[in-house]
This record gives structure tokens, C-alpha cells and sequence, in this order.
């Protein structure tokens, strides 16, 4: 499942290469895909307007949408949002256009003859418009999502409490996307081997150096995964907005590395099951 830094370099691709452009058409393929509206409140509330900015928090990706003709300074009336989940891409094609690939259930028909598609083999993804928007112009619906580590930061004091009373694994803590948005199965644990931190630790055993230290692996991972392009791997489900694979599973510590040497004791590195996952760690680095 694509996580923060995957998500995050889609959004840089859609600010780059889309942004700027209005929606000439929408074609709505895959009914499931836009489970939340009906295809034709979709498409009526896309065609004709302008993409104004491309925004993210977690792995919630949305675009601004405006009236062909407002003035830049003119507020956010609605936005398109969008959740890969497991398996969607966002794909952009310049003329000449390629046939789209399997499994592309919504295109959007740009005014320069590009197309913005969103392709999702196994539908958990999904793609609507809304106007229930907070203050800051952000869809309602992340009102239940924790901080985004890299847009607004870890409080390391709140993160402190919320793992003092959670007598749950530290896998599953960094999971809760009540605690912390963007985070999943992969970067949890590299977050955990960068912290020096078991998975299986109880969220309420951390001590305060060790809550500082996950605080910083966090930002660390998550800032190194964003600046090589995110994670693809060998099932190739994630790849940027032009089909590009990321780089950052080549710099894997533990993720998917079972058996393999620790790259800091040599031992190799375990995997079991935690919160329903798996998880790779080092019996010996990680206490």
C-alpha cells in the first residue's frame, strides 16, 4: 500500500504536470471507484473546472478545484480527494496517448489532450469531490487523523502520552493513523529499526528518550524515503505520476529482509506478525 512518502511524491507529480490545467472530460469506468457519488454528480462537479493546487496530509491526496476564470485569490469552494488504499496510481499521458492499462476506472480529459487516470486493480481505492471542507481547506473527513509527521511535526510530548496509555505492540501504535497519519506496514518498521525499537514492545514500556528517538526516526525515515522517490516493490504497485519506480527499496534496513544480515550487527534479521502484519526487525539492534 502506497504510505506517506509515496503518496507524497504522487502529489509533487500532480503539482508539477497537472496543476494549472481544467478538466475537459471525465470518463467513469469503474462505478466502485467512486462509491461515494454517484459517476454523474462526479463528473458534473469536475468537468470545466481548473486544478488549483495539489495538497496532501496521511496518505489522503486532494486537488483544489476552481472555476474556469476566478481569480487566483479566490477561496476553495470544493476538491477532488483521493485514497489509493492498496493498490491504486494515479498515471498521467501526453498525446499521443497510449491506451489506457488494465483496471483504469476513471480518466479525467484535460484541456491540452492529456488525460489524469486513476488505475486500481483490486477497486480499494477511491476518488470524489466534496465542499465539507475546515477552515484551512481541507476535506472534513481527516479531522480524525493524527499529525502529518512531515507537515505539521510529532509533538514529542503528546506522542509520549498517547503511548503511555496504549497497551498495544509499538507496530500497531505507529499504524493507528489516529496517532500518527501517513504511516504504514513498511516504514513502521524502518522507523522502528531506525529508533532502536522493538515492534513487539508494548506502546506504554517507552521511556522518554525512546519516544525521543522514535520522534526522530520517523521524520528521518520518512524525509529520506520522500527525497528517493518513495518505495517499489517487486510487485510493482507503486509508481510515480509518469510510471516511475521509486528508489528508497534500496535502502531497506529490515523491510522484507528476513533472513538477510542486520546492516548494523550482521545477525538476520527476523520476521513475525504483529497487528495483523508482518514485521522485520534485529533481535539484537531493536530492545
Amino acid at each position: 500500500m502506497p504510505e506517506l512518502p509515496e503518496v507524497e511524491t504522487v502529489r509533487r507529480g500532480l503539482e508539477r504536470f497537472v496543476v494549472g490545467h481544467s478538466v475537459h472530460e471525465v470518463v467513469v469506468t469503474g462505478t466502485r471507484s467512486v462509491r461515494r457519488q454517484h459517476p454523474d454528480e462526479l463528473v458534473a462537479a469536475l468537468r470545466g473546472r481548473q486544478l488549483r493546487a495539489a495538497r496532501r496530509w496521511g496518505k489522503y491526496l486532494w486537488i483544489e478545484l476552481a472555476d474556469n476564470g476566478a481569480p487566483p485569490g479566490a477561496g476553495v469552494q470544493s476538491v477532488l480527494v483521493c485514497h489509493l488504499r492498496m493498490s491504486g496510481q494515479l498515471l498521467k499521458d501526453a498525446p499521443p496517448l497510449r491506451p489506457p492499462p488494465p483496471h483504469t476506472h476513471v480518466r479525467l480529459v484535460l484541456d491540452d489532450g492529456s488525460e489524469l487516470r486513476f488505475v486500481d486493480p483490486r477497486t480499494f481505492g477511491e476518488l470524489f469531490v466534496t465542499d465539507e471542507l475546515d477552515p484551512a481547506g481541507r476535506p472534513g473527513m481527516l479531522a480524525r487523523l493524527g499529525p502529518d509527521p512531515l507537515i505539521e511535526g510529532i509533538d514529542a510530548c503528546r506522542l509520549g502520552e498517547l503511548a503511555a496509555i496504549r497497551r498495544v505492540s509499538l507496530k500497531a501504535f505507529l499504524l493507528d493513523q489516529k496517532v500518527l497519519a501517513g504511516i504504514g506496514n513498511l516504514y513502521a518498521d524502518e522507523i522502528c529499526f531506525a529508533a532502536r525499537l522493538r515492534p513487539s514492545r508494548l506502546a506504554s514500556s517507552l521511556r522518554g528518550v525512546e519516544v525521543g528517538r522514535l520522534v526522530a526516526a520517523s521524520i528521518d525515515v520518512l524525509s529520506a524515503a520522500v527525497a528517493a522517490r518513495g518505495s517499489t516493490l517487486r510487485d510493482a504497485r507503486y509508481v510515480d505520476l509518469l510510471g516511475e519506480a521509486g528508489d528508497y527499496q534500496d535502502h531497506h534496513a529490515v523491510y522484507g529482509r528476513a533472513g538477510e544480515p542486520c546492516p548494523r550487527c550482521g545477525r538476520p534479521i527476523l520476521r513475525t506478525r504483529l497487528a495483523g502484519r508482518s514485521a522485520h526487525y534485529c533481535a539484537r539492534c531493536q530492545r
